[in-house]
């Protein structure tokens, strides 16, 4: 498994577990392939499915030698009207249909919709789209117990069928009972980024880490219009941040997704946050060993722009190719990174240092590494954060993410660019640089005589500290 374990590419690949990908037999395929952490979805599953499977991971990581980074992602609140009569109804474009309190089965006329906060929080000429917007809803009138609609456009509607408001912002929490349950379940087990679904407003993050408590970073998937309104607000809470492009699809006009998907990247970079793109990323691949030409251009768009991760769920959780999946994913990624035009593109968007001395510091290191043809620039990081200022500056050179902190290694696994490791407690930067050429010889980043640039926090162990750069010579 040794010569498989370095990546060489910067951009990170996270793979969807599922009933494709649950035995371990298959884990360790998805990770040879390239995948550097894997999700776990919370929509599917039991308890017990998701236990097995990080021990499984566990196990891979202890025999791979490598930190392997796991994302539980919790479901969220899911709207969706009742059942009818019939199992499924067709309305047709001009006709009024009522979404009311009623549980009762329903009918071409009315569905009950047991969400009293759309009812509330609805206006006269708020849109509902169903079943991943499938069929338009206009708001015509309200009341108290019901909203009466106008039919935008004919078609079929089934039971439980999924509602999206994408211009009102619904006073609901982003973690229901059910996502507090799970998460009080999964965070003892030793997970490091949580997914949070259907965030709107930084009150939402904030009430995720409350409940994490230092045991993980929070991941906002940014998925509703309202969220992209307090993008800014949401980022200062987050530790990092998804492009959920499932339901941005559905509450945003198609063609201002990909403008979405930039913008957010783009915010990220800025404050040095991960950043992953997600949903129908290479879906034909559920059914087929191969993508279409446009999902390839949809992955290599994301590696271009600078995202840290690209993210596969179906393919891997549940399609028939999922090895080959995250295969291809590793193939696409490589080859775009491999492209005069790929490194000219993220230098050019390289956002300006903070002014800090951390990120002096870190935008220092880079320039003297590109100046002398550096092997590798080391970061020697207690919490995760010199590594990540480095990686913010995205630099020609491999980043080793050298921490005393396993959790911290398992977080960096998402990160761009950077090759975690452990490394033991030094007190000195005698001591660190002597760590660092080590290292930096064991994993296969430098040969003898080749240089390296490290950076670390002196004094040493106290996070965010970074203040100290050394040449040395392997």
């Amino acid at each position: 498994m040794t010569d498989r374990l370095r990546r060489h590419r910067r951009t990170k690949i996270i793979a969807t577990l599922g009933p494709a990908s649950a035995t371990p037999e298959m884990l360790a395929q998805l990770f040879l392939a390239g995948a550097d952490v894997f999700r776990l979805n919370f929509s599917h599953g039991h308890h017990t499915d998701h236990a097995a499977r990080i021990e499984m991971i566990r196990a891979l990581e202890k025999k791979s030698g490598r930190p392997i980074g796991i994302l539980a992602d919790v479901q969220g609140p899911k709207l969706r009207v009742g059942p009818f009569q019939s199992g499924r109804v067709s309305l047709q474009a001009g006709q009024q249909f009522t979404l009311d309190m009623n549980a009762a089965p329903g009918d071409t006329r009315r569905v009950c919709l047991p969400h009293p906060e759309i009812l509330g929080a609805a206006e006269i000429g708020s849109m509902l789209l169903l079943d991943d917007g499938k069929l338009r809803l206009r708001v015509v009138r309200k009341r108290d117990d019901h909203l009466l609609t106008e039919v935008l456009n004919s078609g079929t509607l089934s039971d439980r069928k999924g509602v999206n408001i994408p211009d009102v912002v619904l006073p609901i929490p982003a973690l229901t009972a059910k996502d507090i349950a799970d998460l009080n379940f999964v965070l003892p087990l030793g997970i490091d980024y949580i997914g949070l679904s259907f965030v709107q407003r930084p009150e939402d993050v904030m009430q995720a880490k409350m409940l994490a408590a230092g045991r993980a970073m929070v991941m906002a998937k940014l998925e509703k219009p309202q969220a992209l309104e307090n993008l800014e607000e949401i980022l200062r809470q987050a530790d990092a941040v998804m492009v959920a492009r499932g339901d941005l699809g559905v509450e945003l006009p198609p063609e201002d997704v990909p403008i979405a998907q930039k913008q957010i990247i783009r915010a990220a970079q800025q404050r040095g946050m991960p950043v992953v793109v997600a949903t129908q990323m290479l879906e034909s691949m559920i059914s087929a060993p191969a993508p279409t030409r446009a999902e390839a251009s949809d992955v290599a768009a994301a590696v271009y722009d600078g995202a840290d991760a690209v993210m596969l769920s179906a393919e891997s959780a549940a399609g028939q190719y999922p090895r080959e999946a995250v295969n291809m994913m590793d193939r696409i990624i490589a080859r775009v990174e491999r492209d005069e035009d790929w490194r000219r593109g993220i230098d050019a968007k390289r956002p300006a240092p903070e002014k800090s001395s951390a990120d002096a510091i870190a935008a220092a290191a880079v320039q003297v590494a590109h100046t002398i043809g550096a092997q590798a620039i080391v970061a020697l990081t207690e919490s995760g954060s010199t590594a990540l200022r480095v990686a913010r500056e995205k630099p020609g050179c491999p980043v080793l993410g050298l921490t005393t902190t396993t959790p911290v290694a398992r977080r960096l696994a998402l990160v761009w660019g950077v090759h975690a490791a452990m490394t033991g407690q030094v007190h000195s930067m005698t001591e660190a640089v002597a760590q660092a050429v080590k290292i930096t010889r064991r994993e296969g980043f430098a040969r003898k005589g080749e240089e390296i640039v490290v950076v670390a926090g002196v004094p040493f162990g106290q996070p965010g500290t970074t203040n100290a750069l050394r040449v040395a010579r392997v």
